[in-house]
């Protein structure tokens, strides 16, 4: 199976494409570079093309001619991902969905959308509307796609609230097409959901989708400074467990992170400060106060969006926290490099403190409050200083072996990335909605070998060889 570019290109003349070879550079791309395994292994791929398609009929079509002349598709919305999810690994055909950008409907506790558009365009959409906002989002928010969340996100600022973005509910309807000789369009609920959420566009493309919303609040953003870290990550545990408290972020970050990172606090702080973020309701910060009183806080609040009076703002504190936090920190030091890490009720403190007893300050604690099962919890962004491969699977493992969840992000498949196993659901439905394999190739491990040892978690399969490295 040859894929034939030229005649697939010019069979979808009629669709906008990019000609500009800088674009198509720059479209084939996405922040896979946080990682530095990554960075040498994917830094070479590059699409034959990028079409622009404006309408669902028009994916068909890309769909239905990339099928006929066995081109590879691999769908993206801002590239905001950072773990290879948009990088097209065999060439062929980008289809950016930035065109599809299109609220089609906005009611009580629901939105009806196009994947194209911005989450911040969304939101504001949403709220001024019916006073309504997405339930979470990635710090990413003002640049990532809805559709670009929905299918290589897991959660986000709102998860402390909600959870986790597959968790029951949080996604309401997709709406995707296969490719196939003569693509379908399927309308996916329920269980069926799971076949393609965070799925990086393996086995069907989306193009719309319906999402949960919650009433919209100007939420009071704090900073909390503390002189210990425990007691940091204890807090914002505690704040979180709080019913009557309504919060859509807590996040610690261990010192130095912030006095080393976050510049434009930076000057507040001093090298010992622990520091936890917070997003409250502003009817609940009252309710924020009596609770620190009440436990005897060792903590202080030292910014208050609502009350401010540092000469410079930091801007929105949420683009400090869950993948910003790694940006930031590679904008000052592009050597260091970060972990995912899943600290599982009701152990969570126990394995982050056995973590920081065994690296010390090679591996900086940086903990997202999420819910799962009801239960608060902590997912580890931890800021990791980078020395080796080897030594970066060494701390991977050594995680592991405490009990610790990694969901690596110096992987790209699906299965390396995730919970090390084949997820049957989506297998099966890319043997039904892509027979030939040429959704996003090469991210599913489980269609390129079924019999792979997941124990054997550092091979590339599937990887286009560099050019140099091609016979």
């Amino acid at each position: 199976m040859q894929p034939n570019v030229a005649a697939a290109k010019a069979a979808l003349a009629h669709i906008e494409q990019d000609e500009n070879p800088a674009t198509i550079r720059s479209k084939s791309r996405d922040f896979f570079w946080y990682s530095p395994v990554l960075k040498d292994a994917m830094d070479h791929l590059q699409a034959d093309f990028v079409v622009n398609p404006k309408s669902e009929e028009e994916v068909v079509e890309v769909l239905r001619a990339c099928y006929a002349h066995d081109v590879p598709v691999t769908t993206r919305g801002a590239g905001t991902g950072n773990y290879g999810q948009a990088m097209p690994m065999r060439g062929g055909c980008v289809m950016h969905m930035k065109n599809m950008a299109e609220v089609k409907e906005i009611a009580p506790g629901r939105v009806v959308t196009q994947p194209g558009i911005v989450i911040k365009d969304l939101d504001a959409q949403t709220r001024a509307h019916s006073g309504q906002e997405l339930r979470m989002m990635p710090s990413t928010f003002a640049t990532a796609t809805i559709g670009g969340f929905v299918a290589g996100g897991s959660g986000g600022i709102g998860s402390c609230t909600w959870g986790a973005l597959r968790d029951f509910g949080n996604i309401i309807r997709l709406r995707v097409v296969t490719m196939e000789e003569e693509p379908r369009v399927l309308d996916l609920t329920g269980d069926e959901l799971p076949r393609v959420s965070h799925a990086f566009g393996t086995n069907g493309i989306i193009t719309e989708i319906e999402m949960p919303l919650a009433p919209a609040y100007d939420w009071t953003e704090l900073l909390v400074a503390f002189d210990d870290f425990k007691a940091a990550a204890t807090y914002a545990q505690d704040v979180a467990n709080e019913d009557g408290i309504l919060i859509k972020l807590a996040t610690v970050i261990e010192a130095p992170i912030g006095k080393s990172y976050f510049q434009r606090i930076a000057p507040h702080l001093s090298e010992g400060t622990h520091l936890v973020i917070l997003l409250v309701a502003p009817h609940s910060f009252e309710g924020l106060k009596t609770f620190m009183k009440a436990h005897g806080t060792q903590g202080d609040i030292i910014y208050n969006s609502a009350d401010n009076d540092w000469p410079k703002t930091p801007g929105a504190l949420a683009e400090y926290t869950w993948n910003h936090t790694t940006l930031r920190a590679l904008k000052v030091d592009p050597s260091v490099t970060y972990l995912q890490v899943r600290y599982r009720y009701p152990d969570h403190m126990e394995l982050v403190e056995k973590v920081r007893a065994e690296f010390g300050t090679e591996v900086l604690q940086h903990l997202e409050v999420m819910r799962e099962n009801g239960k608060v919890m902590f997912a580890g962004l931890p800021i990791v200083a980078f020395s080796t491969p080897e030594r970066l699977d060494e701390i991977v493992a050594i995680h592991e072996e405490m009990g610790c969840m990694i969901f690596n992000p110096h992987r790209y498949t699906l299965e390396e990335g995730g919970r090390q196993s084949t997820d049957a659901r989506q297998l099966n439905f890319k043997r039904e909605a892509d027979p030939k394999g040429l959704l996003n190739p090469g991210k599913m491990i489980a269609w390129d070998k079924p019999d792979f040892d997941y124990s054997a978690m550092y091979e590339y399969p599937g990887m286009t060889p560099k050019p140099e490295a091609a016979e």
